[in-house]
């Protein structure tokens, strides 16, 4: 509650829709069970809760999808019992696995399971009349109408911050780990600290995974949206260019910091580079750090546009590399091939920040 009033972002979207569902669910009973005074008027509210979905489209594809099942549920139970004259153990056998086993179609999706649960509502409650037949339908149409109209009209979920929030994430998390790793090299026994470094950048490479699935959700919340233009949404998704080129960001950052683990702890694995070249490559990675930073601030508000950024970072990252590259020269042995796949992946990885969007 406290981040859903601070600030628009993943908090708030779910407090909005909650309320929207809450107040989907009291206009279908005021409908339905005050208005109309339908025997069973808990299919509408109930309904109408399970399509306030997270975008407009998916509320008007699982509102087609319930009404079937539940159409069907509610025929099929009320012909069984007619057929056992209202004995609800013998209609319950010959309705239950059936509606069950159908419920698995694919073309339900996750709807499926209302297909038996309104057979069960249907059986249990001990009619199986034309009137109470209808009356059910109606107060399942009530509810489908209501939970797509309040969907649709009340703040309609459109999903263009999710992307940017996803990578803007991604990439300050990044900024303070190459300046953490920075930091880190620069102490006695700094390369102790590695194999969590490691473990940092698998965690951050594992949550730019969701971006893609963010960047589906932004193009499913414009279909069928009607009001998607009247709302404040705040700047479009940045190009899916971008999702292909963090990524790199991220491999590059694994491989650097997979070598460190390597050379890092009381067990390590490979020699490591003398104490120079460390201090070198902690100079690198703090100017990287900065760089990364400067990328980063486009994808959160007030931060700029993309290519409107100093170049002082970029060039004193760049005069680090250089001084690295002179260091490299100087190592010896086994340590020689560690330090030069260091100096390649910090060197792909400045380059990956510095290149133009």
């Amino acid at each position: 509650m406290h981040s859903a009033f601070e600030e628009a972002g993943p908090e708030r979207d779910t407090l909005v829709r909650s309320l929207k569902a809450a107040g989907a669910a009291i206009v279908a009973w005021a409908l339905t069970g005050w208005w109309l005074h339908a025997p069973m008027a808990l299919l509408a509210p109930w309904t109408a809760v399970a399509l306030v979905c997270g975008t407009v489209y998916r509320s008007l594809r699982t509102g087609l999808q319930q009404c079937a099942v539940i159409a069907l549920g509610t025929v099929w139970a009320s012909a069984a019992m007619a057929i056992t004259r209202d004995q609800t153990m013998a209609a319950m056998l010959l309705t239950v696995p059936f509606m069950t086993l159908i419920g698995t179609y694919r073309r339900f999706g996750e709807q499926g399971l209302f297909g038996a649960t309104t057979a069960l509502f249907v059986i249990t409650a001990g009619s199986s009349s034309a009137a109470t037949v209808g009356h059910r339908l109606l107060e399942t149409v009530i509810g489908a109408v209501v939970g797509i109209s309040v969907n649709a009209l009340v703040l309609p979920p459109v999903h263009l911050r999710s992307v940017r929030d996803r990578l803007g994430r991604f990439a300050r998390g990044t900024s303070e780990l190459l300046d953490t790793m920075a930091r880190g090299l620069r102490e006695e026994d700094g390369l102790d600290g590695a194999a969590s470094w490691h473990g940092e950048a698998t965690r951050l490479a594992l949550s730019l995974q969701g971006v893609a699935e963010a960047r589906s959700w932004a193009m499913e919340g414009a279909r069928l949206n009607p009001a998607r233009r009247l709302r404040r949404t705040g700047p479009p998704p940045p190009p899916v260019s971008e999702d292909m080129r963090w990524g790199r960001v991220s491999s590059r950052v694994l491989a650097v910091t997979r070598t460190l683990s390597g050379v890092g702890g009381d067990d390590a694995e490979l020699p490591g580079p003398s104490p120079r070249y460390l201090a070198d490559l902690a100079d690198v990675l703090d100017g990287t750090a900065r760089v990364c930073e400067q990328a980063a601030a486009p994808l959160f508000p007030g931060g700029g546009r993309a290519g409107e950024r100093d170049t002082t970072a970029a060039d004193g990252a760049w005069d680090s590399v250089r001084s690295l590259a002179g260091t490299f020269h100087l190592q010896k042995g086994e340590a020689a091939a560690v330090s030069g796949e260091l100096l390649v992946e910090t060197r792909q990885l400045l380059n990956e920040l510095t290149r133009s969007p």
